[in-house]
């Protein structure tokens, strides 16, 4: 009995969880299935976008005047502290063939859900 309830439960989970994949021109090569997957889907992460307390260097120019370099005067730009409400992080438009992903195999393994890059913690 506890065969038969392991071997059961092993295939009902079995092509499901997190798998890793390579984006190819037209879809996704996932590490464990090899067949290329042309159907599925990419999260998208709503949420509230915080912005800490930044300074930028750039160059102020006169309206139809002189290039980046020339004439142009070397400023630092002080932001506050910011939050952006209502933004989506589109996981989609960062991604090209031969990006290594994380994907989840959802609704029992019928489909996968690219949910990021994945890359090396060394750089």
């Amino acid at each position: 009995m506890r065969s038969t309830m392991s071997k059961h439960t092993q295939q009902a989970v079995s092509g499901l969880g997190a798998v890793l994949g390579t984006m190819t021109a037209s879809g996704v090569k996932l590490d464990d299935f090899k067949h290329e997957i042309q159907d599925y889907m990419i999260a998208e992460l709503p949420g509230l976008l915080e912005l800490p307390q930044r300074i930028y260097r750039g160059s102020v120019h006169s309206q139809g005047q002189g290039t980046f370099h020339g004439g142009a005067t070397l400023s630092d730009y002080a932001f506050d502290e910011s939050k952006v409400e209502d933004t989506v992080l589109h996981v989609q438009q960062g991604l090209k063939p031969g990006d290594r992903v994380l994907a989840l195999r959802v609704n029992s393994g019928n489909d996968v859900v690219i949910v990021c890059k994945v890359v090396s913690a060394g750089g």
